[in-house]
């Protein structure tokens, strides 16, 4: 799979120019504030349906405008040229996939699996267990529909729950516990076997990047982790319902579960230099890339956004050696980084960025 073309209308400050993109590697050089963001955002939205950077998608609208639309022609899997828009209009957003309106954005996830690296991303390391979570919910939902179904039933289940205990409809209770613990069993025995497996590739992975023999490595901690059965999470709900009524919501599930990244028996959070943390991130995209593969037999695409700044030459290299299973990369470089050539293949596309216009170089 890969993009052959872009265009968007009032999106950030992308000018409404069609970019041509066929090719396995495009690079996009320029100043910060030019649109290079703007626009692996605009292709993340694309395949989405959301943003990387913020959850209203009013915020990506032009500056004055209350509207937008992205159109994506690609070539699918089935060796078949494909037409994406999406559009944000009147407070809504519409996806048509080949003129055939798109309902539910889980069709989406398994069209266009597409994986972003950005300087955010270090707060899947040191940020709140939240970040974590929805790393490994996204992680997992790339290759797992049926995981995907449970974590929005589950979720419906506990709003309704969390309504319901403020509503002081208490006799709906029983019903909604045997709800969560049929989704949040489900989950949580998923979530159990997806660490054990990502914990197989992301411990090497960052010490032949990190050239060093430090055991940062990932453990799960569920929030029923002394429940087997939906009987004992149902039980164990009903014992801890008077704690879920003075806190007016649901203090026990998945949705309180733990990720931790540990180095030895301490946090890495706490051990590791901002550098050593960075990279940690980097290597958790790369390891969700070679996760992916090991699961659907299929490359991603991949959006790079100006994180290869911070690594010396030999923690680059090695990094860039390890990221080579993709269908399509987007590369983002200042006009400084001029390393940018070895990652090039002979061919790749490059385009300069100036406030919003890509140049062909």
């Amino acid at each position: 799979m890969r993009f052959i073309e872009l265009w968007a209308n009032q999106f950030r400050n992308i000018a409404a120019e069609r970019i041509p993109v066929d090719n396995r590697q495009v690079f996009l050089i320029g100043p910060n504030g030019q649109g290079k963001t703007n626009l692996l955002e605009a292709i993340y939205t694309l395949c989405y349906g959301s943003s990387f950077r913020t959850n209203q998608l009013k915020e990506l609208t032009a500056h004055g405008q209350k509207a937008f639309k992205i159109e994506g022609r690609y070539l699918g899997d089935d060796h078949v040229v494909h037409t994406l828009v999406l559009e944000w209009k009147d407070g809504k957003r519409s996806l048509v996939l080949d003129d055939r309106e798109v309902r539910d954005r889980k069709e989406l996830i398994y069209n266009i699996p597409c994986i972003v690296f950005s300087h955010d991303d270090i707060f899947f390391i040191k940020g709140e267990p939240e970040q974590r979570r929805r790393f490994f919910d996204q992680t997992m939902s790339m290759y797992n529909p049926l995981f995907f179904d449970d974590l929005r039933r589950y979720r419906l289940v506990l709003r309704q729950r969390n309504q319901a205990i403020k509503d002081g409809r208490l006799e709906l209770l029983a019903l909604y516990d045997l709800q969560l613990a049929k989704y949040g069993l489900a989950i949580q025995s998923e979530r159990t076997r997806a660490v054990y497996e990502f914990d197989q590739i992301f411990p090497s992975m960052y010490k032949n990047v990190s050239q060093s023999s430090l055991d940062v490595h990932i453990e799960y901690h569920p929030s029923w982790s002394d429940c087997a059965t939906e009987n004992e999470i149902v039980e164990y709900l009903a014992r801890t319902r008077s704690r879920d009524l003075s806190l007016l919501t649901t203090t026990s599930g998945i949705h309180r579960d733990r990720f931790l990244v540990m180095e030895d028996r301490q946090p890495f959070s706490q051990t590791g230099s901002t550098g050593q943390l960075r990279l940690a991130s980097l290597i958790f995209r790369t390891a969700q890339m070679a996760f992916f593969q090991k699961k659907t037999g299929k490359e991603p695409l991949i959006l790079v956004d100006d994180v290869l700044l911070e690594l010396d030459f030999k923690k680059r290299e090695q990094f860039l050696h390890l990221m080579q299973t993709y269908c399509q990369a987007f590369f983002t470089f200042l006009p400084e980084e001029h390393y940018f050539s070895e990652l090039a293949d002979e061919g790749a596309l490059l385009y300069t960025v100036q406030e919003g216009r890509f140049l062909r170089s």
